[in-house]
């Protein structure tokens, strides 16, 4: 079991360094880019704050000798204790204010013309579907692709608990609210994968909710939309037989195939994601085999049960077939 859960651990790590764990301070975002130059401020206008604090109180102790009568002191209360602080934080939230509109724009100023992209929270993983301008809905599950250069929508949704939308690099975070549609729109500045998070507790595995964020040149993106839209081939066509024999069609959707569930994420095109499992394990073979026998072990509190029972040859055939599903 220890070993188990080492290996776990490790792929966890190469999971997230595969997906760009960057930092909120090294922005890729128009919106992340706003955030980042308002901390920026904000920790100068403290730094300033404490500096000058640090040196009246270093004059003091070295150079102030005598007692100070009332009236002076009451002075340096009234513009170092009281106008002082006002007149900063009333500035440093005058220039948080300005920079809300371009944090949130509205999302109806942006035409029928904008890609949307509703994205709903679930325990644990994300379901995601993509609504070009033109042509029919695209689902995909535990991955999101951005188009640099051009502002996208986001509709929030969450089909059971709170979560919580966030891709530091890219934007600030979102609530998802069951029952409410919350938008959030995002420009990516730089092409480059990243790794998203939920940053709401949401369970047991809230922890081991993540996705990949992907931000691509306007035309490979659109050629991998368009690919995304026609069911993968996949070679092994025996794995594909054995999902179905298994009854995996009875929770998860492949298309071009009989399974037609949509309990589960959709595995239409797994083969081309970063990682499986929500962002836990990178995308091999041997991760999805993994994750097919003992997910509770993987992620505990997932609601897909174990296939342990199944011969290993017949799982590492479905993984291959899944694997191939480009």
């Amino acid at each position: 079991m220890g070993r188990y859960f080492s290996l776990s651990a490790a792929s966890l790590l190469l999971a997230s360094g595969h997906a760009g764990a960057r930092s909120v301070l090294e922005p890729v975002g128009e919106e992340a880019q706003q955030i980042a130059v308002l901390f920026w401020v904000m920790l100068s206008g403290g730094a300033l704050i404490w500096l000058g604090v640090v040196a009246l109180l270093l004059h003091a102790a070295l150079f102030k000798r005598h007692g100070m009568n009332e009236r002076s002191a009451s002075r340096i209360i009234l513009w170092g204790g009281v106008v002082f602080p006002s007149v900063t934080l009333c500035a440093l939230l005058a220039y948080a204010l300005w920079l809300m509109p371009g944090l949130r724009p509205f999302t109806q100023a942006m035409g029928s013309t904008a890609l949307r992209i509703e994205i709903t929270g679930r325990q644990f993983w994300w379901e995601v579907v993509y609504h070009p301008p033109q042509g029919p809905p695209v689902t995909s599950a535990n991955e999101i692709r951005l188009p640099v250069g051009e502002r996208v929508e986001l509709t929030l949704k969450s089909a059971d608990v709170i979560h919580s939308f966030w891709i530091p690099p890219l934007g600030g975070k979102m609530d998802m609210i069951p029952g409410r549609t919350n938008r959030l729109s995002l420009l990516a500045t730089k092409p480059g994968a990243f790794r998203g998070p939920c940053a709401e507790y949401c369970g047991t595995s809230h922890a081991l909710m993540a996705f990949s964020a992907v931000a691509m040149e306007p035309e490979a993106f659109r050629s991998w939309l368009a690919g995304q839209a026609n069911p993968a081939e996949s070679a092994g066509a025996s794995g594909g037989a054995l999902f179905l024999r298994h009854g995996c069609g009875s929770c998860h959707f492949v298309a071009g195939t009989d399974a037609r569930g949509l309990i589960g994420p959709d595995l239409s095109h797994l083969g081309s994601r970063i990682t499986v499992g929500a962002g836990i394990l990178p995308n091999t073979e041997d991760a999805i085999a993994r994750f097919i026998a003992r997910p509770e072990l993987i992620k505990p509190g997932s609601r897909m049960p174990a296939f342990d029972m199944l011969p290993p040859d017949d799982i590492r055939a479905i993984a291959a077939w899944l694997r191939g599903l480009q």
